[in-house]
C-alpha cells in the first residue's frame, strides 16, 4: 500500500510539473516577443509565427502521441516528450535567426504534444476512479498557476536576463522532470499494448489539420489561404471516412457516435476555449492601448483570472467527484457566460476594479468547468482508451485556442485594419473587442447546452465503453487488470 501511494504522489508531482511547463512558456514568451523582434529585426507577422508555430504543432501531434502511447507505453512517450521538450527549449535560447526560433518552437510543440498526449492519462491510471477528480483538479491548478506566473516572473526574467533566460529555466525543469520519472515512476502504462499504429490515419490527421488551421489563419493574409482551408477540410472528410474502415484507427469514432458523455465533453471543451482564450490577448491590449497602462501594470491587473482558477480548481475536481460533473461545469460555463456579456460593455470610462472583479467572475467560471469536464471525458472511457482520450480534450483545447484568436484577428481586421494599434485608432479597436464579445458570449451560451447534453457519469447513463467487436456496458466482463490502479 505505501509503494502504492508513493507511486501515486511522484506521478502526481511528475504531471503536474510538467503540465506548469508549457502554459508557463507560452504566457512568457508572449511577453518576451517585443525583445525577440528587437534582436532579429523580425516583423509583426514572422513574431506571431513564433507563437502560432508551438500551438500549431501541439494540436497536430496530441493524438497521434496520445494512441502511440496507449499502445507501446505511456511512460515511454512522456519521456521521450520531456527529453524533447527541454533540448528544443535549450537550442530556442540558443536561436541565431527568428526562422532558426521558430523551427525550434515546432520541435518544442511536439515535445508538448507527447506531454500532454500522455500525462493526464497516466494520472487516470495511476488514481482510482474515486480519487480522479481531485488529483485532475491539482493537474489544472498548476497550468493556471503557469498562466499566472508567466507574465510577472517572464517580465522579470525578460527584463533582467534576457529573453533567452524563459527558455532555460524550462528546459531545467524539464530536466528536473525527466530525472524524476526515471528515477520514481517505475512500471509502464500501455493499454492497447500489441495493437497495430494508424500511420495512414496519422498522415491524414497531421496534414488535415495543419492545412486546415494554417488555411484559416492565413484566409486574410495569404491568396492561397482560402485553398489550403480548403484542402484541409478535404483531408480531413477522407481521414474520417478512412478510420471508420480501420479496424484499429487512430481515433475511434465510435467514441463520439456511441458515446454522449465524451463527445458533448469534447464539444462542450471546444467551445468554451474558443470563447475564453482571447479574452486575456483583448485586455491586455485594453489596457495599454486604451488606458495608457506599461505592460508590467497590465500584467499585474491580468492577475486575478488565473490566480482564481488556480485556487477554485482543486475545489472544482473534488466536488465532481461528489456530484455529476455535467452539473459543476454547466454552472461553470453559466457564470463563464455572465463574464463575458459583462465585457460586451467594456469602454474607456469602464472601473479597474470592475475589471478586476469580472476576471475573477471568469477564473471561477472557466475553473469550475475545466476540471469536472475533465473527469467527466476520462470517466467516460475505458482504460485502454484513456491516451485518446486525453489527446482528443487536450486537441478541442488546441483547436479553440486557435479558432478564438482566428475570431479576434477577423474582427480586428475588419475594424482596425492593418493599422498599428496606438492611442489614435483606440476606438476602433474597443469597437472591435466589444463585438468580439459578443461572439464569444453567445458561443458560449450556447456551450451550456452542450455541457448538460452530457448526461450523467456517475449512474453509468450514456456511457459505452468500447471493445473493436463494439459496445458494452460498463462492468460486463471486467477483469482485475482493468482496475486503473494496476500496472501493463
Amino acid at each position: 500500500m505505501k509503494q502504492d501511494d508513493a507511486l501515486k504522489r511522484y506521478t502526481l508531482i511528475v504531471a503536474a510539473t510538467a503540465s506548469f511547463l508549457t502554459p508557463f512558456m507560452g504566457s512568457s514568451t508572449n511577453l518576451a516577443l517585443p525583445a525577440i523582434g528587437r534582436q532579429f529585426g523580425a516583423n509583426a507577422y514572422m513574431l506571431s509565427w513564433v507563437a502560432t508555430s508551438y500551438i500549431l504543432a501541439s494540436a497536430a501531434f496530441l493524438l497521434p502521441f496520445g494512441r502511440l502511447a496507449d499502445i507501446v507505453g505511456r511512460k515511454k512517450i512522456f519521456l521521450a516528450g520531456i527529453i524533447s521538450f527541454g533540448l528544443s527549449s535549450l537550442v530556442c535560447g540558443m536561436a541565431w535567426s527568428i526562422e532558426t526560433l521558430i523551427a525550434f518552437r515546432v520541435l518544442q510543440g511536439i515535445g508538448s504534444a507527447m506531454i500532454f498526449g500522455t500525462g493526464m492519462a497516466i494520472l487516470t491510471s495511476v488514481f482510482p476512479p474515486q480519487e480522479r477528480g481531485k488529483v485532475l483538479g491539482i493537474n489544472v491548478a498548476t497550468v493556471y498557476i503557469g498562466l499566472a506566473l508567466g507574465p510577472v516572473l517572464g517580465g522579470v526574467m525578460n527584463r533582467h536576463l534576457g529573453w533567452q533566460s524563459i527558455f532555460y529555466l524550462s528546459a531545467l525543469l524539464a530536466a528536473f522532470v525527466m530525472a524524476l520519472t526515471l528515477a520514481r515512476l517505475k512500471g509502464e502504462w500501455a493499454g492497447a499494448r500489441g495493437e497495430k499504429f494508424d500511420y495512414v490515419g496519422a498522415v491524414l490527421y497531421v496534414t488535415g489539420l495543419v492545412s486546415l488551421m494554417y488555411g484559416f489563419s492565413s484566409v486574410q493574409s495569404s491568396v492561397w489561404g482560402k485553398y489550403i482551408l480548403l484542402l484541409g477540410l478535404l483531408v480531413l472528410l477522407i481521414f474520417s471516412r478512412y478510420e471508420t474502415s480501420w479496424q484499429q484507427p487512430l481515433m475511434n469514432l465510435r467514441l463520439f457516435s456511441r458515446n454522449i458523455t465524451f463527445a458533448f465533453s469534447n464539444l462542450a471543451a471546444l467551445i468554451n476555449y474558443s470563447a475564453t482564450f482571447a479574452v486575456g490577448f483583448l485586455l491586455s491590449l485594453h489596457l495599454q492601448v486604451v488606458l495608457g497602462y506599461d505592460s508590467q501594470t497590465a500584467g499585474l491587473i491580468l492577475l486575478s483570472q488565473p490566480v482564481i482558477m488556480a485556487a477554485i480548481s482543486p475545489f472544482a475536481g473534488r466536488l465532481s467527484d461528489r456530484v455529476e460533473p455535467r452539473v459543476v461545469a454547466s454552472w461553470g460555463m453559466t457564470l463563464t457566460t455572465l463574464g463575458l456579456l459583462v465585457f460586451c460593455f467594456i469602454s474607456r470610462s469602464t472601473p479597474i476594479w470592475l475589471l478586476v472583479i469580472n476576471q475573477a467572475l471568469l477564473g471561477s467560471g472557466f475553473a469550475l468547468f475545466s476540471s469536472p469536464n475533465s473527469n467527466a471525458v476520462m470517466g467516460s472511457v475505458e482504460k485502454k482508451f484513456y491516451g485518446v482520450a486525453s489527446s482528443t480534450l487536450g486537441t478541442m483545447r488546441l483547436v479553440g485556442q486557435a479558432f478564438s484568436m482566428a475570431i479576434v484577428t477577423l474582427i480586428m481586421a475588419l475594424y482596425v485594419g492593418r493599422a498599428e494599434l496606438t492611442a489614435a485608432n483606440a476606438g476602433q479597436f474597443l469597437n472591435s473587442a466589444r463585438i468580439s464579445f459578443v461572439i464569444f458570449t453567445v458561443i458560449c451560451f450556447g456551450g451550456i447546452f452542450a455541457s448538460l447534453a452530457r448526461g450523467n457519469v456517475r449512474s453509468g447513463e450514456n456511457e459505452v465503453e468500447l471493445q473493436p467487436g463494439g459496445p458494452r456496458q460498463p462492468g460486463d466482463g471486467k477483469s482485475q487488470s482493468d482496475n486503473p490502479c494496476s500496472m501493463s
